[in-house]
């Protein structure tokens, strides 16, 4: 089931091949996560010291918060893979020029993971081919939805 997800990562990346990862998270980001406060559209995925960090994600906190916690909405959260997946992806990232994006938040297993993408940026005329094809599905879509009430019936 999804929580969040980043549309704009599909729009703005050629997308080559996704990761699932864990996320190390405070008590308070949890409960907020799981009442919807979460967006990940200024969202990238940042390799240091060979361990991979979310940054740019933002959790707001729930008003009914702990008063003795101080949250932090915008905090670098580390991702948690596997140390062969995660040398794999840096190999990938310094050599051919690919970028690590988030594309959603999602439950498994009562947990709360991060799908991560390996991705290269999109041209502009990409991204138009990309809005062509998004609107001429939308137009497709209303034809058959018009042609299917103009039938007559009986």
């Amino acid at each position: 089931m999804s929580i969040a997800e980043n549309r704009r990562a599909r729009f703005e990346y050629h997308i080559e091949e996704q990761f699932e990862a864990g996320i190390v998270l405070e008590g308070w980001e949890v409960k907020a996560i799981r009442s919807g406060q979460v967006q990940l559209t200024d969202g990238y995925v940042l390799i240091r010291d060979g361990e991979l960090y979310l940054i740019g994600c933002r959790i707001n906190p729930l008003r009914s918060a702990s008063t003795h916690v101080q949250p932090q909405p915008d905090r670098t959260r580390k991702l948690l893979m596997k140390k062969d997946q995660i040398r794999r992806l840096i190999g990938k990232v310094e050599q051919r020029g690919f970028t690590l994006v988030p594309l959603n938040l999602h439950y498994k297993a009562g947990h709360i993971k991060a799908e991560i993408a390996l991705a290269k940026g999109k041209a502009q005329h990409d991204k138009r081919e990309t809005e062509k094809k998004r609107d001429w599905e939308r137009e497709k879509a209303r034809l058959m939805r018009q042609k299917v009430t103009s039938i007559p019936r009986g």
